[in-house]
């Protein structure tokens, strides 16, 4: 589950960092969220499933 979940949050920070360039506002907020996105996706898996 936590495999699906990080997949998930990397494919949709990715979608971020291209709306980034096309919207008309917020452009770096929306840059940076996909940045906290997909540096979560890397940690979920190594701090959740490195414990089991």
């Amino acid at each position: 589950m936590a495999f699906i979940l990080s997949f998930l949050l990397f494919l949709v920070g990715l979608y971020l960092f291209g709306v980034a360039f096309t919207a008309t506002a917020f452009q770096a907020a929306i840059f940076f969220a996909g940045i906290l996105l997909i540096c979560l996706s890397f940690g979920i898996p190594a701090h959740v499933l490195s414990k089991r």
